[in-house]
């Protein structure tokens, strides 16, 4: 079903998803007057918590998924994994942004590289694997190191392995347990970028900052915004985000990750037709939150201002410091210019997202130093203690 007209706050915005992201979603939607119904399959997740309405059912539950469209007048989401059936249903009901063709493709990683080449985007080169022969022919094209992808439902470095030497090709094939599985060629970046593009119903593109990103054990641990990179690499970065959003018909929010070469190049990596991690600094730190995007996107409203007010730096709060007990909040609260997020959920588990927080300074090194300052401050003193991810 297509949207007519804007949707307007006072009426009701559906997520599919009820995690961070449909949970600051939810706060920027209720900020501006709109009702939020929340559909996840756990009760009083980070969204439900905030959300008007949380709908508590299987994502492959399409009874439950027509019951929730039914009750709103536009549905988004916060996670690629919705079953396509569910989708369609719900698509029958109710305008969905972005639209089921777009997370059909950014899901799949096979079909996301396709898209990329396909556009003339720049892309590592990769290759189809369904058998281990699939695999090693592909290796003597791509070379080693590479990495082994399952197509689908990877995410924070699940899913996947790196190749580097032919040999292993037998045992990295067994990894994929049968699935669908996409080899990369390994790409030597000196650092990774992302660009959080909003693109609405008429056209506009408006992109956000681009931001450095930082990981650890394959998870984002930092984000710097700007990125420490040349100014013609941030305008390249921005141009490509941009022209993919355009290419894939977006109507929300898209995530672009890409890698930096040491030479200054660009290559694409992976889009998430959602907000990203690496954005979460634009709700303390831009004029408009990547959420607020999202939602003024689906609803039909012109896009708002991105611009950076000052140099933001994002670290996240994994389960890991919950080891040794709940946080010292307070001692990160001393840190008067840091501002904490955390999600609700209840249990903390090592690599789970449970928050992250903010901060601005001259620069975003100095930002990124006061984040680290404050995530330390968290678990200092404490026995066998780990600060970071």
């Amino acid at each position: 079903m297509t949207s007519r007209g804007p949707i307007l706050p006072g009426r009701t915005v559906g997520i599919l998803g009820g995690g961070q992201l449909g949970r600051m979603f939810a706060i920027a939607a209720r900020r501006m007057g709109y009702r939020v119904h929340a559909l996840d399959p756990s009760q009083d997740g980070p969204a439900g918590q905030v959300a008007d309405v949380e709908v508590v059912a299987p994502y492959e539950d399409v009874d439950a998924a027509r019951r929730f469209a039914e009750g709103v007048d536009v549905v988004t989401f916060e996670f690629e994994n919705v079953p396509s059936e569910t989708l369609a249903a719900v698509a029958e009901l109710r305008p969905v942004h972005p639209s089921p063709a777009v997370l059909d493709t950014c899901r799949h990683r096979l079909r996301e590289k396709r898209f990329l080449a396909k556009g003339g985007f720049p892309v590592a080169g990769f290759a189809e694997i369904r058998t281990e022969d699939d695999l090693r022919d592909a290796l003597v094209r791509l070379g080693t190191p590479a990495i082994l992808k399952t197509a689908e439902f990877g995410y924070d470095g699940k899913g996947q392995v790196r190749i580097d030497a032919p040999e292993a090709a037998g045992r990295a094939f067994e990894a994929l347990s049968g699935k669908l599985g996409v080899l990369e060629a390994f790409v030597p970046f000196a650092c990774e970028l992302s660009v959080v593009v909003a693109r609405s119903r008429e056209g506009d593109i408006v992109p956000f900052e681009v931001a450095e990103n930082r990981h650890a054990r394959h998870i984002l641990d930092v984000s710097l915004a700007p990125a420490g990179v040349p100014a013609a690499a941030r305008a390249r970065a921005t141009e490509v985000a941009s022209d993919i959003a355009k290419a894939i018909d977006l109507v929300g929010v898209l995530g672009v990750e890409m890698f930096y070469l040491p030479n200054g190049d660009i290559v694409v990596n992976e889009l998430a037709p959602r907000p990203h991690n690496s954005g979460h600094y634009t709700f303390d730190a831009c004029v408009t939150s990547q959420f607020e995007q999202q939602l003024r996107a689906v609803c039909g409203l012109p896009l708002g201002e991105p611009t950076l007010l000052r140099p933001a730096a994002m670290a996240n709060l994994l389960g890991d410091l919950w080891a040794h007990g709940e946080p010292q909040w307070d001692r990160a609260a001393a840190f008067p210019d840091v501002k904490i997020h955390l999600y609700g959920k209840t249990e903390a588990r090592p690599g789970r997202k449970m928050g992250h927080l903010v901060a601005m300074a001259e620069t975003a090194e100095k930002a990124a130093e006061r984040v680290l300052a404050a995530r330390s401050a968290l678990v200092s003193g404490r026995s066998g203690a780990d600060p970071g991810p």
